[in-house]
């Protein structure tokens, strides 16, 4: 005999009952019943000599110079960077520097108050400076035509005179659109330049960009 039947198998994993095996089977479930019960069934109990070799030989693997560079190189590290504020305006205030003179035959004029430009080196392109005299606000944005009037996209910042807020744009030639919003809620059209109505009840300030410079309309 090979093997015994499945049937028999599940007997003697406790599946079955020898009387619920059918007729032709009974004599092979007793006789299977009969050796597992003749079986040395004690549990096997190990030497502790072979448990302390086995840990050694663990230890001695997890203390290898491998298994140590290993774990170096997966523990989580904290990584702190400490950043002088004087240092990093420093060099945000050089990276511009590089900037602005890298833009080859750029000129800057200054013509006060208002929107004022400068001859850019690409005749279709004009640096464009706005100016707002808003002494009271805490926050003043520049919205338009060449950023899609997104409030947030261009802040201004408050230059050395007390009480004015100002931002220098490269805008491309052609007529623009424009209006100040101070403190995110109040559109303020520019005193130096014309204004137009924008067709909902507010107006905007215009201004028009070309090779030689910017100009009011």
């Amino acid at each position: 005999m090979t093997g015994y039947d499945p049937l028999v198998k599940r007997l003697l994993d406790g599946e079955l009952a020898l009387a619920e095996l059918p007729p032709e089977l009974q004599a092979e479930g007793a006789e299977a019943l009969r050796l597992l019960a003749v079986t040395d069934r004690l549990p096997v109990t190990l030497p502790a000599a072979l448990d302390a070799r086995v840990m050694e030989a663990v230890r001695a693997r997890a203390a290898s110079p491998s298994r140590r560079v290993l774990r170096w190189i997966a523990e989580p590290r904290e990584l702190r960077l400490r950043v002088r504020p004087w240092v990093l305006g420093a060099g945000l205030a050089a990276a511009a520097l590089v900037l602005l003179l890298r833009a080859p035959g750029a000129r800057v004029s200054v013509r006060e108050p208002g929107a004022t430009a400068a001859r850019a080196a690409a005749p279709e392109r004009v640096f464009v400076r706005f100016e707002l005299y808003a002494p009271a606000a805490k926050q003043v944005g520049l919205a338009g035509t060449f950023n899609q009037w997104d409030q947030a996209a261009t802040p201004l910042v408050r230059a050395a005179k007390a009480g004015v807020w100002t931002v220098t744009l490269a805008l491309p030639a052609g007529q623009h659109q424009y209006a100040f919003v101070v403190d995110g809620r109040r559109w303020v059209t520019d005193p130096a330049a014309p204004a137009v109505d924008d067709g909902f009840g507010r107006r905007n300030s215009v201004i028009a960009v070309g090779g030689t410079g910017a100009r009011a309309l």
